[in-house]
């Protein structure tokens, strides 16, 4: 091979310097002992993957230990969105654009993080995002991660197609979970899937709504292509990733997968004259349905696409986040998630009028890395991240935080 132009070797380091990209796909071009030394030398730096949490940096060092720690289809279901990955990269540059407006000469040497939802008092606004199979990633799963919240005092969401019941990650957590429904147009499995999760104690139920016509996840199915592992003998009937799941345990799931997927107001005023846990709907991306939300007795909104992973070209949901939290007018609570990497992401998202965020890869990165240990860090370095950015623009609390601190 010629040596590169310089305009290449430039476009390459840019690349190879950004953790959304795999090394994997550039040493598959080319060789080597073909590459100009500056590229094999940063190529190099990326093999050099750290050997605790305590030595991350920064989250990608932790993403980077999972990508070559897990099996590939495992990792293919954390990373992939859907068709050309526009809707995740969207959610990632939306973020970008942002720039923060810094202030001077302000007593900065407390700094209040705190925040109150449906009357809890956490001591951050980083919750944890509800997504499923977390064995896949760890053998202590979400019992891993719900210890990790536990210590780091965190909100934690779970999902219906967890792969450990919710019963036992309350009793890890400590504390009853938020828990997160998937609902299809037969109401009986629905309907038992909500009486568990009251009977476990707890006390709000999200009900996500972005997965109708979820578009084709190709990252995921390429990812599978490189796994030779025989994956039914882990589990079982890969149809389906619901079936064999602890919430879907006493389901007829003939009759629950048989049937659509199924949204509208009926189904949330049914869910609303069902139980007294505070419903959340997950997914919103438009004002029109935040104010029906408002209209229809929903208590909170999480903006979100699914991190890129059902809808395709998607606006960013810090993009959309302004249009929602006008159109709730300050009458419920608004959250987002989608393409928070930093701790300046969440300043920039409560900047907008989120009222906290969630995540949801990164503490999967932590966990396939270094199970509990590991989202510890993830949560360490993102309130870090977040308490400089705030000392930073002089905001000493969450209520100090506004939109005039940004510009774009």
């Amino acid at each position: 091979m010629k040596k590169l132009s310089d305009n290449r070797r430039n476009l390459l380091k840019f690349l190879l310097a950004s953790p959304l990209i795999s090394t994997a796909a550039f040493t598959q071009e080319f060789q080597m002992d073909e590459m100009d030394p500056d590229i094999q030398y940063l190529l190099n730096l990326q093999k050099k993957l750290i050997a605790s949490p305590d030595d991350a940096i920064n989250i990608f060092d932790l993403e980077a230990v999972a990508r070559r720690s897990l099996p590939p289809a495992h990792y293919g279901y954390i990373a992939t969105g859907v068709a050309d990955e526009r809707s995740q990269i969207s959610n990632l540059l939306g973020y970008k654009k942002l720039k923060l407006r810094a202030r001077r000469i302000r007593d900065v040497r407390e700094i209040d993080t705190s925040v109150t939802i449906f009357g809890r008092k956490w001591p951050s606004p980083l919750a944890i995002a509800p997504t499923g199979h977390h064995r896949a990633y760890h053998n202590n799963g979400e019992l891993a991660v719900a210890r990790a919240a536990k210590n780091k005092e965190r909100l934690m969401m779970l999902s219906n197609v967890t792969s450990t019941s919710v019963e036992e990650v309350n009793e890890a957590r400590g504390e009853p979970v938020w828990f997160q429904l998937y609902a299809r147009d037969h109401w009986p499995s629905s309907l038992k899937m909500i009486r568990r999760a009251e009977a476990a104690g707890c006390e709000v139920l999200i009900l996500t709504v972005d997965m109708v016509g979820a578009g084709k996840r190709e990252t995921q199915d390429r990812f599978m292509m490189m796994d030779r592992r025989n994956c039914s003998a882990c589990h079982g009937d890969v149809r389906s990733p619901f079936r064999g799941r602890p919430m879907y345990e006493g389901v007829n799931l003939d009759d629950y997968l048989g049937a659509q997927e199924l949204f509208n107001w009926d189904l949330i005023k049914r869910i609303k004259d069902t139980t007294n846990m505070k419903l959340v709907v997950k997914g919103i991306t438009h004002a029109l349905d935040a104010k029906l939300c408002v209209e229809n007795g929903v208590d909170l909104i999480i903006v979100s696409n699914h991190g890129g992973r059902a809808q395709v070209d998607s606006l960013g949901t810090i993009e959309i986040l302004p249009e929602v939290v006008a159109a709730v007018d300050g009458k419920i609570p608004v959250m987002v998630d989608g393409g928070i990497r930093r701790g300046s992401d969440i300043f920039k998202a409560l900047a907008l009028g989120a009222k906290a965020v969630d995540i949801g890869r990164p503490y999967l990165w932590g966990l396939g890395a270094f199970g509990q240990a590991g989202v510890e860090k993830v949560i360490d370095i993102f309130d870090a991240e977040f308490k400089t950015v705030m000392q930073q623009t002089g905001a000493t609390s969450i209520n100090q935080i506004s939109k005039e601190m940004l510009t774009s």
